[in-house]
């Protein structure tokens, strides 16, 4: 194709693109004015025999305009759960009166180019008011930040796919007063990264936090004679590598925290799973109120009395009202030899009834029971469709 038909086509395309993005900012708008009557008229936020029924009829007209099922689903999921998160958004905010802030201080941990700090800009850009970034070099200093009004909010990792819970978080939870008001999943795409256009055989020395070594095993012992070195954040690894500017020097971080500091990608997909995601809270001095018409977490920590069965006993309370328990964890308990915490992730939200006669049972029969706080479950399922009803005309 000559330069200029290339160019008239291209130019074509990018006015598309333009006209798309107009387009979904239309839509999203539309989808708050929904958010307004589901708010007058107590509405819950996600009709999915409705997505369905879209999707359907979106997968059909796809078909007839030449677009494959797969193409179409996959971008009207994203969509769908934009629309899903940003109304659960605003419900949570006309919830919660007085606790939109012009500006948001957050902390985190690492500094620009960190996962965390990733999650806290993606976490954020659905909240009103400026954002401010604190990073820190600890947890007990992301904590700190915010028990001493440093920061208005922290966002904290509490457990990744492939390394599993991260203990030290629990841990600080278990003696800090905060309340977690949010949480949300980033893919955590773990990425080789350099100062110069360099091979992966000259690497000799490479940095990263420890967790994600954990989480790219396979990766370090394909690579043999390297050193590798831990580092206390993601950010800082790449600031290191960005400092040396050497061509046997690497660090793991995800690409585009590695374009901040002007890494190059060398290889990607490291991590020993491919679907590789981290889960992160976000904690804050004051609870949150949730909208019943929100779907909502709960997560408590509690402490069982000293007897075969009582955490058998505990959980069957959850059975009992109907509860869906999505995660239980031990953490020692600190002077107390052979003793646990047990934390668990719930769904169910603290001013319905159910959670309220568990929570009301458990106090019965446990010694400790505590709320570290109710929030909106930001874990959108995708919407689901029979095959046959996607091809049925």
């Amino acid at each position: 194709m000559p330069d200029d038909a290339l160019a008239q086509v291209r130019d074509q395309i990018t006015k598309l693109d333009s006209e798309l993005l107009r387009l979904l900012a239309e839509r999203r708008k539309l989808t708050n004015e929904v958010a307004e009557t589901k708010i007058r008229h107590h509405i819950p936020v996600r009709d999915v025999k409705r997505e369905e029924q879209l999707l359907v009829k979106l997968i059909k007209e796809g078909q007839k305009a030449g677009l494959d099922a797969h193409y179409v689903t996959q971008l009207f999921h994203v969509i769908i759960e934009d629309s899903v998160l940003n109304q659960q958004a605003m419900l949570a905010e006309r919830a919660n009166p007085g606790s939109a802030l012009p500006l948001n201080r957050v902390a985190f941990l690492g500094d620009k180019g960190s996962y965390s700090y990733l999650a806290t800009q993606k976490y954020f850009s659905r909240r009103p008011g400026e954002l401010l970034e604190v990073g820190c070099q600890s947890f007990s200093e992301i904590i700190h930040k915010v028990e001493h009004t440093e920061a208005d909010y922290a966002v904290l990792p509490i457990e990744n796919t492939t390394s599993g819970s991260i203990n030290e978080v629990y841990d600080q939870l278990q003696h800090t007063q905060l309340s977690i008001i949010g949480e949300l999943t980033h893919p955590i795409r773990h990425t080789l990264l350099v100062a110069k256009d360099t091979s992966i055989s000259k690497i000799r020395t490479l940095y990263a936090h420890p967790q994600v070594f954990t989480q790219c095993s396979h990766f370090l012992a394909e690579l043999g004679n390297v050193e590798v070195k831990t580092i206390d954040s993601t950010s800082s690894a790449m600031l290191k590598v960005s400092e040396l500017q050497r061509d046997d020097v690497a660090a793991i971080g995800s690409e585009a925290g590695g374009s901040l500091y002007g890494l190059l990608a060398i290889k990607s997909n490291l991590a020993n799973q491919k679907e590789n995601h981290s889960r992160f809270i976000v904690v804050a001095r004051d609870p949150v109120v949730v909208p019943l018409q929100v779907p909502a977490k709960t997560t408590l920590v509690m402490s069982t009395v000293q007897k075969p069965g009582a955490l058998v006993e505990a959980l069957m309370v959850l059975r009992d009202n109907r509860i869906n328990m999505t995660k239980l964890e031990s953490r020692p308990i600190p002077g107390n030899p052979w003793e646990e915490m047990f934390y668990i992730d719930m769904e169910g939200n603290v001013q319905d009834g159910p959670v309220q006669k568990a929570l009301d049972a458990l106090r019965a029969i446990t010694r400790y029971v505590k709320v570290l706080g109710c929030y909106p479950s930001e874990e959108i399922s995708p919407t689901k469709v029979a095959a046959a009803n996607a091809l049925s005309e």
